[in-house]
């Protein structure tokens, strides 16, 4: 997910980057809730592996983009403090859909879509404020030296 177009060791249109891991989460969570009517393993596997991507990505913001830019755009902190918020009621939400999926039952597929539906309008927000406010700065990164996965955490995988 990250571009490596970028000299080595460098950074480039981190925003840019944040952007797109974006769409390729909401993209997943879209598919996750629209296969939710035909439940199966592989359904539940998508599920967690979708779970553990998002928070990796918060985690990774949390103690990398977000630490950095407080550091370097101190206006900016009430609104990394707004994202925080938002990334521990995500966290919170996870981890309920974690648990609903954790016993080897059938899938209590209402409760999973309610959480998932949940789920996808927080983030449907929350993605929007992110990127209206953050991309700008982080693209002015550009050039300084580091890697897009210590400010965003790991890429994830198609």
């Amino acid at each position: 997910m990250h571009p490596t177009g970028s000299p080595a060791g460098r950074l480039a249109a981190v925003g840019n980057q944040m952007i797109e891991i974006h769409l390729w989460l909401s993209a997943e969570l879209a598919r996750l809730r629209e296969n939710l009517d035909t439940p199966s393993r592989d359904l539940r596997a998508h599920c967690l592996t979708f779970c553990a991507a998002l928070g990796r990505h918060h985690t990774g913001e949390d103690s990398g983009a977000f630490r950095l830019l407080a550091d370097e755009v101190p206006e900016l902190r009430p609104v990394i403090e707004n994202l925080i918020v938002d990334h521990e009621v995500v966290a919170g939400i996870l981890e309920r859909v974690e648990a609903l999926l954790s016993n080897d039952t059938a899938m209590p597929v209402a409760q999973v879509r309610a959480e998932l539906d949940g789920l996808a309008a927080l983030l449907e927000s929350h993605f929007r404020y992110e990127e209206k406010r953050l991309v700008s700065a982080l693209n002015a990164l550009t050039g300084r030296p580091g890697r897009p996965e210590d400010l965003l955490g790991p890429a994830p995988r198609p």
